[in-house]
């Protein structure tokens, strides 16, 4: 059975700095959570089916074609890596990016990033909606059903918890640097 996961978060700066931020394939370590010790193992850029431009770090962004082999620890006490094969199979530059994966934990994964310029109603200040949609199945059938409600939910709400604290402190500190540098 195929489940569904979004989240969204509001952030303080331009579509194009957010979505940058976010298609440089160098940042994914980083918004993970540190017990993790996620690395990326593998990258195979396609010139020819991405946009070039400059990302928040300098790096050219992975597009539509862009295979990415992660690694991670799937429990804090896990001796053992769990690799994960992704491609980037959309890619719409300051707009959203999927990538679904083809190897990994997963039966099925598929997500989506959208950004859109959005205006604070309490506020009044612009900045970016960032917009992540998980289409996800787990193996086992009925059993990973149950795991889904039991406990696969929760680490996806945990997980993008510390992510969303992750990317406004990583963003201050490009945005801090950007603005030392003028």
């Amino acid at each position: 059975m195929r489940h569904r996961f979004r989240t969204t978060q509001w952030l303080p700066y331009p579509v194009d700095f957010v979505f940058a931020f976010f298609a440089d394939p160098s940042n994914l370590p980083k918004l993970l959570p540190p017990w993790q010790e996620a690395r990326i193992d593998e990258i195979e850029l396609h010139p020819a089916s991405y946009k070039y431009g400059q990302t928040t770090n300098g790096y050219i962004a992975a597009g539509r074609g862009t295979r990415l082999t992660l690694s991670f620890r799937p429990s804090r006490l896990s001796p053992v890596r769990v690799s994960w094969v992704a491609l980037i199979e959309d890619f719409h530059s300051n707009e959203r990016f999927c990538d679904r994966q083809i190897e990994g934990p997963f039966r099925y994964w598929r997500q989506c990033h959208r950004v859109q310029e959005w205006q604070q109603e309490a506020t009044g200040e612009d900045g970016t909606l960032l917009i992540d949609t998980i289409e996800y199945e787990l193996p086992f059938g009925r059993i990973g059903n149950l795991a889904n409600r039991v406990a696969v939910r929760a680490m996806l709400r945990n997980l993008f918890k510390h992510r969303h604290q992750r990317t406004e402190e990583l963003l201050r500190e490009i945005s801090e640097r950007a603005v030392s540098l003028v």
